[in-house]
């Protein structure tokens, strides 16, 4: 059930800038999507992150921040959770080094968890780690487990990963905590590409197993 997103604090960073810190990831999703969709004059970037939504204005336009601030209280019960109805689908090979353990740690079979994995529409919340990693939400909770207790000091770029509420995709070679599960070739940075990032936030992803 939808309910109106809850502020429970802004607080100023910096003189162009507030930081919202809000009350769950939906919540984020919401205002987001709105402030996104109708943008509010004067404010330069929308910032989601897990719990939280950064507003930046413009240069010499820090007053739109007060309207970005009381757009965002506004009751909002029938905006739409998602930014954009985009849906990209990510070809994977369930080939991960940590597909056993994991399937050991839930107590199911290597199989029920591709199946588990494979079968959800995620929704990208933000971005964050390195370029063009997005957090992706909707992970089965059958499937949430702690990040590893030893973090690679390398981890592949294309390798598809989950750790607590989050699955995702390193767009890039790069240090990383979370369980491996598999591998995709689609490229999730490109600076050639406009945006960059394959996903943005309120992009949904499907994964389809490669047989």
């Amino acid at each position: 059930m939808n309910h109106d997103p809850v502020i429970c604090a802004a607080r100023p960073v910096g003189d162009r800038a507030v930081l919202l810190d809000l009350d769950g990831p939906e919540s984020v999703r919401r205002i987001h999507a709105d402030l996104t969709r109708h943008p509010v004059e004067g404010i330069a970037d929308v910032v989601p992150g897990a719990r939280t939504l950064l507003l930046i204005a413009e240069q010499g336009r820090s007053r739109a921040l007060t309207t970005a601030v009381q757009r965002a209280r506004k009751p909002m019960s029938t905006v739409a959770t998602q930014l954009t109805e985009r849906t990209v689908r990510l070809p994977v090979r369930y080939d991960g080094a940590d597909l056993a353990e994991v399937a050991a740690r839930c107590g199911m079979s290597i199989e029920e968890v591709i199946a588990r994995h494979s079968r959800r529409t995620y929704t990208t919340a933000f971005l964050g780690l390195v370029p063009g990693f997005a957090y992706l939400t909707g992970l089965d909770p059958a499937l949430h487990l702690p990040r590893r207790d030893s973090p690679r000091t390398r981890v592949p770029a294309g390798s598809l990963a989950m750790a607590s509420e989050y699955t995702g995709v390193y767009p890039s070679s790069s240090p990383g905590g979370w369980h491996l599960l598999g591998t995709t070739d689609s490229a999730l940075w490109d600076v050639e590409r406009r945006p960059p990032a394959l996903l943005t936030p309120g992009t949904t992803v499907q994964f389809d197993p490669i047989r």
